[in-house]
């Protein structure tokens, strides 16, 4: 299969230095492994969906500082992206500066699992500053989703439906209702929720 270099509006540059056709195979394989799309790969390092697919099927090679987003957007270095893929299963146990970050701005999401591929449950630590929330927009996915409140509060908005959880309280809902998450205290708010399939 040929390989061929392309410039695309910014998101991946064009270079030689990694037309490489194992490059594909093995962006898509750690990819799956941690149970991405290439929709939400392509959100986290900032290019478009139809770039990783392309990648992915060798039809184009990224350059270095395309691949490097590519390799931090799944938690990645350059180095251990080409020894990854060859790398025995992940273990069952993670340190806490293992989990992967994938929140941003004033909310923390820290993603138990990352390395599991085609996992089936998203398990994660999240982290509210006073003020954050979920983001403008209601989210919406398959599934179902729980959590309980460890420190702190959030108001959890599911449909209609809005209430302030504390410390000690729980949220179990049909994911495919509308629901946001925000902060309205004055303290930091630290819950874990669990949903399945998983999203990220």
């Amino acid at each position: 299969m040929s390989v061929r270099n392309i410039e695309q509006d910014g998101p991946i540059e064009a270079s030689p230095v990694t037309a490489d056709e194992r490059v594909g195979p093995r962006l898509r394989l750690l990819r799956e492994r941690r149970g991405i799309s290439q929709r939400e790969l392509a959100r986290r390092a900032g290019v478009t969906n139809a770039s990783v697919s392309q990648i992915e099927q060798d039809r184009v090679s990224p350059s270095v500082a395309s691949l490097h987003k590519l390799a931090s957007a799944l938690g990645l270095s350059l180095a251990a992206f080409f020894s990854a893929a060859n790398a025995p299963q992940p273990s069952p146990f993670q340190a806490a500066s293992e989990l992967l970050e994938i929140g941003s701005g004033g909310v923390s999401l820290r993603l138990v699992g990352a390395a599991v591929p085609k996992r089936a449950i998203q398990m994660l630590h999240e982290h509210y500053a006073p003020g954050a929330d979920s983001g403008p927009s209601m989210l919406q996915h398959g599934g179902e989703e729980c959590g309980f409140v460890i420190s702190g509060e959030v108001e959890v908005t599911v449909g209609e439906k809005a209430r302030v959880l504390r410390a000690g309280d729980a949220f179990y809902f049909d994911s495919t209702t509308p629901h946001r998450f925000r902060n309205i205290g004055e303290e930091p708010c630290e819950l874990v929720s669990a949903s399945t399939p998983s999203t990220f």
